[in-house]
């Protein structure tokens, strides 16, 4: 079992850590917000890939085969929303600059339950590590739940990883002009990486 559990902590420091929306948004977030105004995020996002490892786990897989236009429309609506939050980031006020009417908000809760739940790699991921790990027996749950924790752990730590990368940069965005650099930079970037979901690149 202690083989197993290591072979399932690799799995998902790999998924957690690996670049992607959701690490991309608790960086920017991290450096514009310090690093526990962006813990919320990191919470949501992690609540939210753990409940889709339990909810693929419990057979919402099987679904999802039988019905590859889920999928689809998964990928499109997590395209619209997460291109949304790139626009948020890239036209993000810089923090020393004080502006009427512009409130400054580090990404919410809601906000990481959204932007990992609608993130196909994380339904992929999940998918790819419950049928690995999780066998179809007796013992089915146990595993599941096992897989679950980790999950949920390695998630935490790889995101709050990104965020804390982006807390010890903020030194460095002392200006108005690098924070704005900054904010376009991260923006692009996470609109790359929608872009690549879609054409698979």
């Amino acid at each position: 079992m202690i083989t197993v559990i290591l072979s399932m902590a690799i799995f998902a420091l790999v998924g957690a850590i690996s670049p992607g929306p959701v690490n991309l948004i608790a960086t920017s977030s991290g450096a514009c917000f310090g690093f526990r105004r962006t813990v919320p995020h990191v919470i949501g996002a992690t609540f939210a890939y753990t409940l889709i490892v339990l909810l693929v786990g419990c057979g919402l897989n099987q679904t999802l085969i039988q019905y590859p236009e889920i999928t689809n429309i998964l990928k499109y609506l997590a395209g619209i929303y997460l291109l949304y939050m790139s626009f948020k980031i890239a036209t993000s006020v810089p923090l020393n600059i004080t502006v009427s009417k512009v409130v400054k908000q580090p990404p919410s809760f809601i906000d990481g339950v959204l932007s990992q739940g609608l993130n196909p790699k994380a339904w992929l991921v999940s998918m790819s590590g419950v049928s690995i790990f999780v066998p179809v027996d007796t013992e089915s749950t146990l595993y599941l739940i096992v897989f679950s924790v980790i999950s949920f752990t390695v998630c935490f730590v790889g995101i709050s990883t990104w965020a804390a990368i982006g807390h010890i940069i903020q030194d460095r965005l002392s200006t108005r002009s690098r924070q704005i650099k900054f904010n376009i930079m991260m923006g692009l970037l996470l609109s790359i990486s929608v872009i690549s979901m879609f054409f698979g690149l």
